[in-house]
């Protein structure tokens, strides 16, 4: 693939993610000034650092620092931007008080300015970079709903469905086998993409790019649902599919993490959650589709399944314009090109010369502990140190709660429950229309909360409503026999409408925005498989499962059953997920070092008492302070 970041000098760049006497090149380029002793190492991988984050450039004085951003941009090819290097490391290192640098330019000064008041500014590249991968997403969506419309018929066409040719039921055995293999059919995507997508994305990003992996998957998944549409047996869609999940695996790890990379802090989780907006934009087309060729008779289901080729043969042509991730070109030593990189995501070169220093700072920090790491011990080190171990439960909680929460059984089988609730498949088709427009109208609000009220907050709150509305819709299932049917699926639509709604402003849009950017920088292509691998698999057991249960436990049983597991994930949530808002990706580092132990005990006694006296009593009670480095007993924290 053609890369559109030309490298404007012919400087050799250094490489900065490990090896041999990197880090002794790196401290004299930059004349680094360390104070620790040789028992940094293993002190930082114990290390209580509080959720309030320390600056590492903070300790550095100001003439210090500007030497420092001088010599990393003259160190690594860029001398035509030294200077403007040394103004960016003022900056980064006191970020609140920029406007009392006379070394500031006016109009660098006026660019930051703008950009504190300005939350939504940015240039038209970053826009177009991160809607451009959010329409990946809608790849997923959309195949969603194309098996969900295809559920209606496909089983009939392949002789799965459960009945005889004369429309009398096949034995008990058969039924449960062919439940079998429609549930195979709808998790396959689910279960390839966990189990085998995700643990390619490590090699295919190191030898790729961010971009170059996108654009694989994305001729994979323009390709695999033609051949799903062509397929004349149910052998051959379940081939197709098996390939189509291995794309969407590996997309669904990258191009997260290529979002998050690429958006400034201050904005990152509303930008990055445009790959959220854009799954239920996907769910919502995907619906439409069915709905416009449900009249087509027998190749309907051909046309619901095929039409998902639209928004990866977008992504696959898109994409060539994009830049490259700033920070994975740093991580792979180059430099110069990394600025470039940051340079058009950026509105002003200050604020890229700001965040691309303050990240390779942070960056030099991480490689101090994972420098040479392999692919395996790079995957352990997320199980086995302990602030990344502690990422991995956040983002392995809100995948897993995703699945838990049952959002899936309604965007797999909303179609088929509401046939089975009573109405006819195009009403049914209508009403999962509607389900996919709900998804989107109240997707787009949390866009402005997820970086004010924070992730963990939203789904806090959302949780407990979910458990709520999805038990009644399963016992509005309970009508009996001669009631009308409108009393039959009118409650039962409107209670699914109302889960659906708190999912879309809660843990729809954090999951995976959340798993995207807790993870360090060496890590994050092994953590966000991890995640997704938890993600898909459960994804691929609803699937697989649900046809089955509803037979055996009835649906308002497996609604019921759902509803259970949302407040054992609401508890998941409390304990696990910690709040990332408007704090750098490598400022997360500090966040995830704060010891479990500590940080229970801090929220059960600290932010616990506080929630309920402020917002159940309604006590006026000052908000208290958060935890700091020294503090490894929450009970000395004080009111703010």
């Amino acid at each position: 693939m053609a890369d559109p970041v030309k490298e404007v000098n012919t400087a050799p760049e250094k490489d900065v993610s490990g090896g041999p006497g990197t880090e002794a090149v790196h401290n004299e380029k930059m004349a680094i000034h360390d104070s620790d002793d040789g028992s940094h190492d293993e002190g930082r991988r114990a290390s209580v650092t509080g959720n309030i984050v320390h600056n590492p450039l903070a300790r550095l004085p100001r003439a210090t620092a500007a030497e420092q951003g001088q010599a990393f941009a003259t160190g690594f090819g860029m001398p035509e931007h030294a200077e403007l290097f040394g103004r960016a490391s003022l900056v980064a290192r006191d970020p609140e008080r920029f406007e009392m640098l006379a070394e500031l330019k006016e109009d660098e000064r006026a660019a930051l300015i703008y950009e504190r008041d300005h939350k939504w500014h940015g240039p038209k590249m970053l826009w177009y970079s991160i809607g451009l991968c959010a329409i990946g997403a809608a790849t997923q969506g959309w195949d969603q709903t194309g098996s969900n419309g295809a559920n209606l018929s496909f089983p009939q066409a392949f002789d799965i469905d459960g009945k005889l040719p004369d429309g009398s039921p096949k034995s008990p055995s058969e039924v449960a086998y062919d439940e079998w293999i429609v549930g195979i059919i709808n998790s396959i995507i689910f279960l390839t993409a966990g189990l085998i997508g995700a643990f390619i994305v490590d090699p295919l990003n190191k030898y790729l790019g961010r971009r170059g992996e996108i654009f694989l998957t994305a001729v994979c998944l323009t390709a695999t649902p033609i051949g799903s549409a062509c397929a004349q047996s149910w052998q051959g869609l379940l081939a197709a599919r098996f390939i189509m999940g291995i794309g969407i695996g590996a997309k669904n790890a990258t191009v997260p993490i290529y979002s998050a990379e690429m958006a400034p802090a201050r904005v990152r989780g509303a930008l990055v959650m445009f790959w959220q907006l854009w799954v239920v934009i996907g769910i919502f087309l995907g619906f439409c589709a069915n709905v416009i060729v449900k009249d087509t008779g027998a190749i309907s289901w051909r046309l619901q399944l095929g039409s998902a080729f639209i928004p990866s043969l977008v992504l696959a042509i898109g994409i060539f314009f994009c830049p490259e991730s700033p920070r994975w070109l740093m991580k792979h030593g180059k430099i110069a090109k990394g600025f470039q990189s940051m340079d058009k995501l950026r509105a002003h070169p200050i604020i890229a010369a700001r965040d691309y220093y303050y990240s390779y700072v942070i960056y030099q920090e991480e490689l101090k502990i994972a420098r040479g790491a392999g692919y395996f011990q790079r995957l352990w080190d997320c199980f086995s140190v302990p602030r990344i171990r502690r990422a991995n439960y956040g983002a392995s909680t809100v995948m897993l709660a995703q699945q838990m929460c049952g959002i899936n059984i309604i965007s797999f089988y909303s179609s088929t429950i509401f046939v089975n609730a009573g109405y006819s498949e195009t009403q049914a088709l209508y009403a999962s229309l509607g389900y996919g427009a709900v998804q989107v109208i109240f997707t787009i609000p949390t866009l402005f909360l997820i970086d004010t009220k924070g992730r963990r907050t939203l789904c806090l709150i959302t949780f407990p409503i979910m458990c709520v509305f999805l038990l009644a819709a399963g016992l509005s299932l309970l009508q009996p026999s001669d009631a009308s049917k409108a009393a039959k699926v009118g409650p039962v639509v409107l209670f699914v409408y109302l889960f659906t709604i708190a999912y879309s402003m809660g843990e729809g849009p954090v999951a995976f925005q959340y798993s995207a950017e807790v993870f360090p920088t060496i890590q994050r292509e092994q953590g966000m498989a991890w995640a997704v691998c938890i993600n898909n698999t459960f994804a691929g057991v609803l699937g697989l499962t649900f046809p089955r249960m509803s037979n055996v436990m009835t649906q308002t049983g497996a609604f019921g059953f759902y509803a259970g597991l949302n407040l054992i994930a609401w508890g998941m949530i409390f304990c696990f997920v910690r709040e990332t808002k408007q704090l750098t990706l490598e400022e997360l580092d500090q966040v995830f070092s704060v010891p479990t132990s500590v940080y229970l005990k801090y929220e059960s006694k600290v932010w616990l008492p506080y929630f309920f006296k402020r917002h159940i009593l309604r006590k006026q009670i000052p908000k208290p302070a958060l935890l700091d480095t020294a503090i490894t007993h929450p009970e000395q924290v004080q009111h703010a």
